[in-house]
């Protein structure tokens, strides 16, 4: 941890003799100093402390300012606001108001307060300029509206038109709508136009082109806008969305999954967004429809009409919008609610036995699609009552099945087990204790029926490595799942009961010591799986299995070396990584983990390695073949073979398979391939790159970190513009920052310097990203770091950094030590930090003249660190010293005069004869 500059932040619970004066004048100079967050702290704390009227009003003004700076305009027009109310002629407060209703888009009101400042200050250019400026702004608007009016009756004319037989025509009208609703100013104007109507009619032609051009367009009307959206949905009805949705048309059933989608977050946080103005009067209450649209979407996945594909979004639908974003949120009563209304229909989905009479259409996703909700919705549970109560539903259910409905029922009762086995296990192990239910598990592995043996077996499998309490899966489970291997006729079962032999033998994990079968048997196995992961002849839901079998066998690193020497075997596993099946992914990304080894093991203390032994404990051992260099030749090896094409695909699945944790895989392994950096080249040029954005900014922690660090090792040694083209490079600065933060490793904290420093020398608004992502209090506090290697990354960084006006500005504010620091670490012993400390010095004192006047007063020592540049056997540490000076006695004449006294004079004409040294 540093030490903070003195003033820069206020202590909480900070003594009461602390005025609100004191605490004004810190904020004013926090503010100064570009801490706008810690400005706004202190101008709060000294309004809790004021009760003078005029005293408020300045701090109300001040803290505007501090809003506008951090972008939060809402807050910024409502201070500026209460400081106009003591004070109508405040032209700051009146100023910062126009500023704050202009980036809410309430321009009318944005030039009344800027008529009012002009009026009090006629001759006040800035004034004057912006009031042009936003008149001009406004007249290109009311243009805008007056010529789309015509154009939107033009385009439903057109599209509405049964006699219109011009197909061209009719689908530039389509696409003209959808991108005028994009824009607030068209949306507004088909709205107010009675487009919702007009857009009902579409949807009601039933015909796939038409009703995809309504819901994108309704898409653009409801984006960030609650009243609207609120307004639509009473007009469009939530039945009719709840339709739409379960349509055969695939691509018609997507649109309007990302119809709702959108509506979801309108009705939850759209107000932040809203051009507030007439609704201001009205208190809106959306949770009204938000329960209606989830009661249709919970209804549709029981309902036999809709189709397999529109049953799987209106589950992916409620994944993404019932359970709580993160646990700092209080509420969860949203997901109390589904559960209390809709568990048993989502165990409907997830309890369908495929090609059984009457069983509602389902896709290969769908299962686990209703075991990721379960998951889900368990996981957001806060308390064991809660949590009481989801098992008793889940058991009922089960029990409803399981008696009186014969085999039938008995084989719905079986898969539902296995549903909550892959989603909430500890309900799946409850329901799995119900008296009879692990009776029958095991005598329908051995029935003739394919389709009841293939519901069994599956439901063994999913037992074997979630039931705790059920041990007797383990003592009992492999002499069946042998049986069943060695004497079932059909593919489809052997390979399942593979993969229950290679769980129950996987119970060593990577522990070379603990093998679960005989020598050799799980070679066999792992080459039986890669035969049937090969053979294009089974049907893919079949050869999904044989990945699930490598997941767990490729903990042995013997079964690793034989896989990636099976070209045809990888390759046949991301084929499948890339098919529609995604339940598959996660298989994949485990059998990738294995292989690269990017699983995390600690090294274990040689101390207690000794007691273990003496204590007679079992030690785990690695297997020789784990060793760096085997596992150096097969991620080679992998790249080879395409494995960055097939994970970049698997990244862009918008599918509940791709849990967060699934996402954490693949993050260590994309970590495990850019270790080397001549590996890096060809994983960006595969679009490893674009793929590692999402995969650091959502899921788990580790997760995160993992994708941060690989785009970090991509940064440092790759050019940044060329790996991270267009935009994305500001997509990679939030990542990167993340890994500076105290709780992340060293290594971490020194990738993530060394690549925002090569970041911050490409262009000033990267180096504004940077700062506005809060990292310059980071960097500075690595510069104290005692890790020399840290120490001097950060150094690097600031130096880059110091380009940037906002950060020169930071070396002169008042009682910081920052100058003061570069300046003695230009007199350090190690070369390189020297190196780093007098580049900023003659970075700062070219760019921003002032600091040369404050250089004497940090330190007695400066002259005499300068003469040591000038003097340095390294011409790059004499390069940055002449420089130093040269700028210092330009920049004022006193400071000239000092330099001039001192032996300066003397060096400088030596230096300057030297024809070696141009």
């Amino acid at each position: 941890a540093v030490p903070s500059p003195p003033g820069a932040r206020v202590p909480a619970g900070a003594p009461r003799q602390v005025t609100a004066g004191q605490l004004r004048e810190r904020g004013n100079a926090l503010f100064q100093a570009g801490d706008h967050a810690a400005a706004l702290a202190a101008y709060t704390q000294a309004l809790s402390l004021c009760d003078a009227e005029p005293e408020r009003a300045v701090l109300h003004r001040n803290r505007a300012a501090c809003y506008l700076k951090l972008e939060d305009y809402a807050k910024a027009e409502a201070d500026a606001s209460k400081a106009i109310e003591a004070d109508g002629r405040d032209m700051k407060a009146l100023f910062r108001r126009s500023q704050a209703l202009q980036k809410l888009g309430r321009l009318d009101q944005a030039v009344s307060d800027l008529q009012r400042c002009v009026s009090l200050e006629p001759k006040n250019k800035a004034f004057q300029e912006a009031l042009r400026s936003l008149g001009s702004s406004m007249h290109e608007k009311m243009k805008t509206m007056s010529c789309t009016d015509s154009k939107v009756e033009q385009m439903f004319q057109i599209l509405l038109d049964p006699e219109e037989k011009d197909a061209d025509k009719k689908q530039k009208a389509a696409q003209n709508l959808i991108v005028l609703a994009r824009e607030e100013a068209g949306a507004e104007k088909i709205f107010q136009s009675d487009g919702v109507r007009l857009l009902t009619q579409l949807l009601d032609t039933a015909k796939a082109d038409l009703m995809l051009a309504a819901l994108r367009t309704l898409v653009g009307l409801c984006s960030g806008h609650r009243s609207r959206t609120m307004a639509i949905l009473a007009e469009l009805g939530a039945p009719r969305l709840s339709a739409v949705l379960g349509v055969e048309h695939e691509q018609v059933s997507l649109a309007a999954c990302n119809l709702l989608h959108v509506m979801f977050d309108s009705l939850k946080e759209g107000l932040q967004k809203d051009f507030r103005g007439k609704e201001d009067a009205v208190v809106l209450d959306s949770s009204k429809d938000l329960k209606l649209l989830i009661k249709h979407l919970l209804e549709l996945l029981a309902l036999e009409g809709a189709s397999a594909h529109g049953r799987d979004n209106a589950l992916n639908l409620l994944i993404k919008v019932v359970p709580r974003k993160s646990p700092k949120e209080t509420n969860n009563s949203m997901s109390l609610w589904v559960i209390d209304q809709g568990l048993k229909k989502i165990l409907e989905v997830g309890s369908t036995v495929c090609g059984a009479p009457g069983s509602l259409p389902v896709t290969e996703n769908s299962r686990m699609s209703a075991s990721v909700l379960l998951s889900k919705l368990y996981d957001d549970l806060k308390c064991d009552a809660e949590r009481e109560n989801f098992h008793h539903l889940c058991e009922d259910y089960v029990r409803s099945w399981f008696e009186g409905h014969e085999l039938a029922g008995k084989l719905r009762a079986i898969q539902t087990v296995s549903c909550l086995l892959q989603g909430p296990s500890d309900a799946g192990n409850r329901v799995l204790e119900l008296e009879g239910i692990m009776d029958s598990v095991l005598s329908l592995c051995a029935s003739v029926c394919e389709a009841h043996q293939l519901v069994a077996v599956e439901a063994l499998i999913h037992a074997a490595d979630k039931a705790k309490r059920a041990s007797f899966i383990t003592a009992n489970g492999v002499s069946l799942l042998k049986e069943i291997y060695k004497h079932s006729e059909r593919d489809s079962i052997r390979i399942r009961a593979l993969v229950g032999l290679c769980k129950l033998g996987s119970a060593g994990g990577t522990d070379f010591s603990m093998k679960q079968f005989a020598e050799g048997s799980t070679m066999k196995l792992a080459k039986q799986c890669r035969k049937w992961l090969c053979n294009e002849t089974i049907d893919a839901g079949t050869r999904r299995w044989a990945v699930e079998g490598l997941a767990y066998l490729t903990f042995d690193a013997d079964v690793k070396e034989e896989f990636v020497e099976d070209k045809a075997a990888m390759q046949a596993m991301f084929h499948l990584a890339k098919s529609e099946d995604r339940s598959v992914l996660y298989a994949v990304a485990s059998t990738l983990v294995n292989c690269t080894n990017s699983y995390d093991h600690e090294e274990p203390d040689p101390q207690m390695l000794e007691l273990a032994k003496y204590a007679k404990q079992h030690i785990p051992e690695q297997h020789p073949k784990d060793k760096p260099d085997f596992v150096k030749r097969r991620v080679r090896k992998l790249l080879t073979a395409g494995v960055v094409s097939a994970l970049t695909c698997m990244v862009k699945s918008e599918n509940p398979a791709l849990t967060n944790s699934c996402r954490e895989l693949i993050s260590r392994v994309f970590l495990a391939l850019v270790e080397e950096a001549e590996d890096r080249g060809g994983v960006v040029a595969q679009g490893g790159g674009k793929a590692l954005i999402p995969l650091s900014l959502e899921g788990t922690e580790v997760g995160q970190t993992k994708a941060a660090q690989a785009l970090a090792k991509i940064t440092i040694t790759s050019n940044p513009e060329m790996a991270f083209p267009g935009e994305r490079i500001y997509e990679v600065v939030r990542p990167l920052v993340s890994l500076l933060h105290l709780q992340r490793t060293g290594l971490e904290n020194f990738e993530g310097l060394m690549a925002l420093t090569n970041l911050a020398g490409i262009s000033e608004r990267l180096r504004q990203k940077i700062l506005k992502e809060k990292a310059v209090p980071m960097i500075e506090g690595y510069m104290f770091e005692e890790h020399e290697l840290i120490r001097l990354a950060a150094t690097e960084c600031m130096c880059n950094m110091a380009m940037s006006k906002e950060v020169q500005e930071l070396f002169l504010a008042e009682g910081s030590d920052r100058l003061k620091l570069m300046v003695l670490y230009s007199g350090e012993e190690d070369e390189k930090l020297r190196r780093a400390a007098s580049g900023t010095l003659a970075m700062l004192t070219a760019l921003h003249p002032p600091i040369c006047k404050r250089i004497p007063q940090v330190t007695v020592h400066w002259l005499e660190i300068l003469q040591a540049l000038l003097l340095s056997p390294s011409t790059e540490l004499q390069h940055r010293g002449a420089v130093v000076v040269m700028n210092m006695m330009a920049a004022e004449r006193e400071v000239a005069e000092q330099l001039i006294a001192s032996e300066m004079l003397e060096i400088l004409s030596v230096l300057a004869k030297d024809k070696d040294k141009p």
